[in-house]
């Protein structure tokens, strides 16, 4: 394997020791929050997987290589930066050949924590069906990544500003396991009610760790989807982050907002209509994600 990988001292020690790492992406810094809420969300992530007995390793492309785990210059850098690539499957080889700065998506990292034999992953939502993909066929390659690549992925659910029954879906038709934590219903991001059932509940991270042992062991291809629902405390109802997300997505129907730019011009108007409650809870569910994937990764380091 001759992937351009660079390991941060403390992920490359764990590794090494068999102890548990837990991945994190990139573009939460770079495209899912302004600065500086962006790195004191992502020192923050990293110290919530340290205090729960994991080392994190955030994945980002920089100067033609693939970084596993940043260090605090190389974390500042990213969060400033202007122009930075949002990288997923089919551009991740471009933006390492032109040495540019990548932020990866959730199929990028996935991608890269397989190539650094990391096993768990903790992101806030995943992507998805866009609304109206009968259409535009926009449909996140998270899914089809999440099919092939064999990472454990704790999410908040699918962002709520997606076509979640088409996500779930899709899902089933790629056979990726979708498995809500503690709860019956599949969450929606900031609500922890979608008024979907999960085609799978787990109770404990020991359960989920071994589902994932066991598809290991059964040569099956794919990751797992382990759907986190935000905590009670700061969740957003569905009655009221609705009509934040259909304003949203009039005003990006209307100035043609496209491919990439969808989701950060989403996530940037739903910030100003609910008055930056959204980002405290992007930010709480994502700790909480981060909680959750330390707990499951500690359990697959002890099997």
């Amino acid at each position: 394997m001759n992937a351009p990988l660079v390991f941060a001292p403390e992920v490359r020690a764990a590794l090494d020791a068999g102890q548990p790492v837990v991945a994190l992406e990139s573009t939460i810094i770079t495209h899912g929050m302004p600065f500086p809420q962006n790195v004191e969300t992502a020192r923050r992530v990293e110290a919530e997987i340290r205090a729960h007995g994991a080392t994190p390793a955030t994945i980002a492309v920089i100067g033609g290589q693939i970084h596993i785990g940043l260090t605090e210059a190389e974390l500042d850098d990213l969060a400033q930066a202007k122009g930075v690539m949002k990288v997923s499957r089919a551009d991740l080889a471009v933006c390492l050949a032109r040495g540019a700065y990548g932020a990866t998506t959730v199929a990028a990292t996935m991608i890269c924590a397989d190539l650094a034999g990391i096993r768990v992953f903790a992101t806030g939502g995943i992507g998805g069906v866009h609304r109206g993909a009968e259409s535009s066929f926009d449909i996140s390659a998270d899914l089809a990544e999440l099919g092939i690549t064999p990472v454990t992925v704790v999410a908040a659910g699918a962002k709520a500003i997606l076509d979640i029954p088409k996500t779930l879906e899709v899902l089933e038709t790629d056979g990726v396991p979708v498995i809500a934590f503690g709860q019956d219903e599949f969450p929606a991001f900031w609500s922890r009610s979608s008024g979907l059932k999960a085609p799978l509940r787990m109770d404990s991270a020991a359960e989920i760790a071994q589902a994932q042992i066991m598809r290991a062991r059964l040569g099956l291809s794919g990751g797992q989807l382990v759907a986190n629902p935000i905590p009670e405390e700061a969740e957003i109802p569905r009655a009221e982050i609705i009509p934040a997300i259909e304003q949203a997505l009039r005003e990006a129907a209307e100035g043609h907002v496209s491919a990439k730019e969808v989701t950060p011009f989403l996530l940037s108007r739903i910030f100003e209509i609910t008055q930056g409650r959204s980002l405290e809870a992007n930010i709480a569910l994502v700790l909480n994600n981060a909680r959750l994937a330390a707990a499951i990764a500690t359990e697959i380091a002890k099997a």
